[in-house]
């Protein structure tokens, strides 16, 4: 999500994720002429284990029901409210990968739920 917005108190994350739009965006014009393509698929919260994990710690932490998590912490700025799924993600992927999209090459494509259109 911080890949293309950025906010404090996420101070080791947001550069990585920044510096991985860039080299994407050098790959892009760098190999372009061999017909190569690079892309940055910028998701938001996909369901993961890992994203189960915060669920239940947040819900220790807050004192509060999982479904309030997910709906008043997590997704509160997901205007779809809810997460996306690892199948999406590498259906998006396989696409990229694709000759149907052959010319597209060098952005940062967001698959969060419309997060990035605040």
């Amino acid at each position: 999500m911080y890949t293309t917005r950025s906010q404090v108190r996420v101070n080791v994350t947001t550069p990585a994720k920044h510096g991985i739009v860039g080299l994407t965006k050098v790959v892009a014009l760098e190999t372009a002429e061999q017909n190569i393509t690079c892309n940055a698929i910028c998701p938001g919260y996909v369901s993961t284990r890992l994203v189960e994990a915060q669920i239940d710690d947040q819900a220790k932490s807050h004192g509060i029901p999982r479904e309030q998590v997910i709906r008043n912490v997590l997704l509160a700025q997901q205007p779809n409210k809810r997460f996306a799924t690892v199948e999406e993600i590498g259906a998006f992927a396989t696409f990229l990968a694709s000759d149907a999209a052959a010319s597209i090459t060098g952005p940062a494509l967001p698959v969060d739920g419309g997060w990035t259109a605040h």
